[in-house]
């Protein structure tokens, strides 16, 4: 049973039990007033079988189920005229199991050939209409087999896509065995014969809607022959000949109204048609580039007449088909649907308006032709809007498609014209789509949650969305047992989690446990709802506190569970991306050791990147640098691959994309904090492409390989290798010219390294010519690397506040050299003991230009703030530096900056101790 009708019905007395006509998901007026019981078994008959009429299929299935009685009223034959099978998979098996409550079955919704091969299994013998889409693969033996089965039949709809392996003989047989078909809507023909049209004319005198859409020829002859058509669309057809339809089509003697729209239809035609049909009243021809071209063309000298076009106000054209045109403006179909008088005639122009209006301007915002802006801000979104009122379900969900899809102008990129986006909103359509979004037919709860991700790329439509509620309409939504409406409100969900400001309200709804539920309910049952529930999830989780919101729901479980077996690479981007944000808090929460510890995780990223999708690699990638930073995780990467598959990866995105270069580059960084992985990379050829990437142009890029490099060279084997492979001109480039401090920084440590001693020793191991030649080559890279180590602290030193700090040892001089020397990043480092050992050490070095080095890189890594100063000063303490920092700042050899930074430390040391002794 479906909660949320459960507890609209118990908040009414036993005695008036209240059922609204279209019940809302997400209403939040549906808590009981008490907690009084309802006799369920006592309602009246009509007001349960009224209360069914208002659920859908599903639902309706679920409250039968809960007792005998209702079980017979929900096989009432009312509640079965009309069914909608798209958003189930329906094989003849379970039509044979529907068929016993199809016995009054008037009304068939259905998607795809399985569907429609199962169509006959119904045994609806009394079926009026059938309406189908997904239409590509239905056969002429299956649509002659449906037509045969059903001669009541009035109504036959086949699109909007096209019907390319239905031909001439399936609308053959639909003629000679459906002698009461009255509307017939068929698109993507390749060829309608005269034979076929012919036929419909003699067999179906009743005929009297004609839709040929889209379709490569029709035979514009025979077409003239249908006497009793009142509406023709030949929209979007090819091979028309105009010239013989403005002369026969004319005589048609009842035709009313006339859609060409999306043709190549020139004005002579129009001219004719406008001019000589005695009957016709309406002309739509919308897209109609030939007929925009001619600026000569009025349409003012056809009294009595409308022709609907691009150029035309489509508004004033609807109002004049009214005898009262005073109070219709941009209202007008609102005003004629409250209309008290109904006039029969104009209620079927005005239905088939809306039908073909709601299909033009769909299949226009499709194909996104050039020169339309005007048109849609000045009028296509406001008819969009109107047309999502119609009192046609079809129409409502092709005008919510129809604004999903006109907004979108780079499918690929998720890119929106933000102007179209926002006159929807300011037409009031965010209202509009949210309220079909609470309609319980699921179609209509689709199309308006697609339109309401679409729309809500835009910041301002994301916040209007929100403002209006539309965040608890989504969540709701994602529970849907429809998997189409939870595939597309997981992607409003998406969209909308862009924005830092509505990740905590999506939480509130109950949004987070949905997505997670999405993924396991279902895991097997489509690649889009579970990209989009990934894609939520993943911006969520990088929020600390949704974060912890996704772990607690199962998401770490879920995504791994995608990451290690689904095949589709949108699906393994999101899912990568989301556990590198479920990652990235390792100093607020658990969920990065969680992730780690989830059987099959870093395997499963590890092969990832492998991938051959770029994106792909690049979040798996991402996810493997966040969860190095724990130290089971970074050896249990290493135990599982990780550092052969990341040294493969950073030696083929030599020409990838920047985020891949970085991320490649980065997790490499983060693996090599332990010299166990530093030594495995430098084996498997890692220093090579790092070298590359620190030659990037790009920031971001050479900042972490300067970190990676920084990493290896602590290993003297690692270091002579940069040295080897051309290593030292890379990092000096970078500690002289990037624009990153960090880079520089982390440029110069790692040229320290390379240069205080240790990596001569390893240099000497082998024969004395080999020794005497690296000896050689090893001094001229130690000069270089040593003159722009120099260079670079000295840019981090002022002389005047230098010469007043040695002067004085105030704290406020002391204070303007550190504000001075400060690189606000380097606070986010994390060093061993044993790094800053070697740093301690290097204090005692012969070579001044690394005393000053070690003593500004010990600055930066305790200045108070800093994320990890607590921890290096403890580290420090426990090296017993303040001694040798002490001997550093008094030695009369030292350069100034060493005496001045070395001191530094020392008061920062001392700090450090007060607060840890608080």
């Amino acid at each position: 049973m479906n909660r949320r009708v459960r507890r609209k019905v118990a908040k009414k007395s036993k005695e008036k039990v209240g059922v609204p006509g279209n019940p809302e998901i997400g209403d939040a007026d549906l808590c009981p007033d008490s907690n009084e019981d309802v006799d369920w078994t006592g309602l009246p008959d009509d007001t349960v079988i009224q209360l069914f009429s208002c659920l859908n299929y599903r639902d309706r299935a679920s409250l039968s189920s809960t007792c005998k009685i209702w079980r017979v009223l929900g096989l009432s034959s009312c509640l079965w005229t009309s069914l909608d099978l798209r958003a189930h998979k329906c094989d003849p098996a379970m039509a044979v199991s529907l068929a016993y409550r199809c016995v009054n079955l008037q009304k068939l919704r259905f998607r795809g050939a399985e569907c429609a091969d199962a169509i006959i299994h119904l045994q609806a013998r009394n079926l009026r209409e059938i309406s189908g889409d997904y239409c590509r693969k239905i056969t002429d033996a299956t649509l002659s087999m449906i037509v045969a089965r059903h001669e009541a039949l009035e109504t036959l709809q086949l699109g909007p896509d096209f019907c390319e392996r239905i031909s001439s003989d399936a609308i053959k047989a639909t003629a000679f065995c459906c002698p009461k078909l009255k509307k017939l809507r068929l698109s993507g023909l390749r060829d309608v014969s005269a034979e076929v049209i012919n036929a419909l004319a003699k067999h179906c005198p009743n005929l009297i809607d004609i839709g040929l859409l889209d379709c490569l020829k029709v035979d514009e002859v025979a077409l003239g022959n249908v006497v009793s058509v009142l509406f023709l669309s030949v929209a979007g057809t090819s091979n028309m000949k105009w010239g013989v339809v403005s002369h026969l089509w004319h005589k048609l003697p009842k035709l009313i109204g006339l859609d060409v729209s999306r043709t190549d239809i020139g004005p002579s035609a129009v001219s004719r048609l406008l001019s000589l049909s005695p009957s016709l009243k309406v002309l739509c021809a919308m897209n109609c580039p030939v007929l925009e071209e001619d600026n000569t063309f009025s349409v003012n000298k056809y009294k009595g007449k409308l022709l609907l076009a691009l150029f035309t106000d489509i508004f004033k054209g609807l109002a004049s088909l009214f005898a009262d045109t005073t109070k219709m403006g941009k209202n007008v179909l609102l005003d004629w649907r409250n209309l008290k008088t109904k006039d029969k005639n104009l209620d079927e122009i005005m239905t088939w308006l809306e039908w073909i209006l709601s299909h033009t301007l769909l299949r226009t915002a499709e194909s996104n032709p050039q020169g339309l802006d005007a048109f849609w801000l000045k009028q296509g979104a406001t008819i969009l809007l109107s047309l999502m009122q119609s009192s046609q379900e079809e129409v409502q969900e092709r005008a919510a498609t129809g604004l999903a899809t006109f907004v979108v102008i780079d499918d690929e990129n998720a890119s929106i014209d933000c102007g179209r986006a926002e006159a929807v909103m300011r037409d009031g359509g965010i209202r509009l789509l949210l309220n079909l979004a609470k309609s319980w037919r699921e179609g209509l709860q689709s199309e308006a949650a697609k339109a309401i991700a679409n729309l809500s790329v835009n910041a301002n439509v994301a916040k209007a969305v929100a403002e209006e509620g539309g965040i608890q309409i989504l969540a709701g939504l994602a529970s849907s047992m429809n998997r189409l409406v939870a595939e597309e409100a997981a992607g409003g969900l998406w969209n909308l989690s862009v924005g830092e400001e509505h990740k905590v309200a999506i939480a509130e709804a109950g949004g987070v446990k949905a997505l997670v539920d999405l993924i396991f309910k279902w895991f097997s049952g489509g690649d889009g709802v579970l990209e989009r529930a990934a894609g939520a999830l993943a911006n969520l989780a990088a929020d600390d506190k949704c974060s912890m919101e996704v772990a607690l729901a199962g998401g770490v479980h879920a995504l791994v569970m995608l990451a290690r077996n689904c095949k589709f690479d949108g699906v393994q981007e999101q899912a990568a991306r989301a556990l590198a944000n479920l990652a990235a808090h390792g100093d607020s929460n658990t969920n990065n050791a969680a992730v780690g510890q989830e059987a099959g995780a870093l395997e499963a990223l590890v092969q990832l990147t492998r991938s051959l999708h770029e994106g792909v690699r690049q979040e798996a990638a991402g996810a493997l640098w966040n969860l190095s930073f724990d130290d089971r995780n970074r050896e249990a990467i290493a135990a599982a691959g990780g550092v052969e598959a990341l040294v493969a990866l950073a030696q083929s995105c030599a020409n990838a994309s920047p985020g891949l270069q970085e991320r490649a580059a980065g997790a490499l960084w983060g693996l090599s904090v332990s010299e166990a992985n530093s030594i495995a990379i430098g084996r498997e050829g890692g220093v090579v492409p790092l070298i590359a990437l620190a030659r990037s142009e790009t920031e971001d890029v050479h900042e972490t390989a300067a970190g990676a490099l920084w990493n290896l060279a602590f290993n003297p084997g690692n270091a002579l290798r940069i040295v080897e492979e051309g290593g030292v001109p890379a990092l000096v480039d970078l500690c002289s010219s990037s624009v990153s401090k960090m880079a520089r920084f982390m440029a110069a440590l790692a040229l320290a390294y390379m240069f205080d001693g240790r990596m001569d020793e390893f240099a000497l191991i082998g024969t004395l010519t080999e020794s005497t030649s690296k000896s050689a080559n090893l001094d001229g890279a130690r000069r270089m690397a040593l003159k722009h180590i120099e260079a670079f602290v000295l840019t981090f030193s002022d002389p005047q506040s230098f010469a007043t700090a040695a002067a004085s040892s105030a704290p406020a001089a002391l204070a303007q050299v550190t504000e001075r020397a400060r690189i606000q990043e380097a606070g986010h480092l994390r060093c061993s003991g044993a790094e800053i050992g070697r740093f301690v050490a290097m204090l005692r070095n012969p070579s001044s230009i690394l005393k000053a080095c070690a003593a500004f890189a010990l600055l930066q890594f305790t200045i108070p703030g800093g994320r990890h100063a607590l921890h290096h000063a403890s580290l420090m303490q426990g090296a017993g530096a303040a001694r040798v920092l002490r001997a550093a700042a008094a030695a009369a050899t030292a350069p100034l900056e060493a005496k001045i930074f070395a001191r530094i430390v020392l008061r920062n040391l001392e700090y450090h101790h007060i607060e840890s002794s608080i």
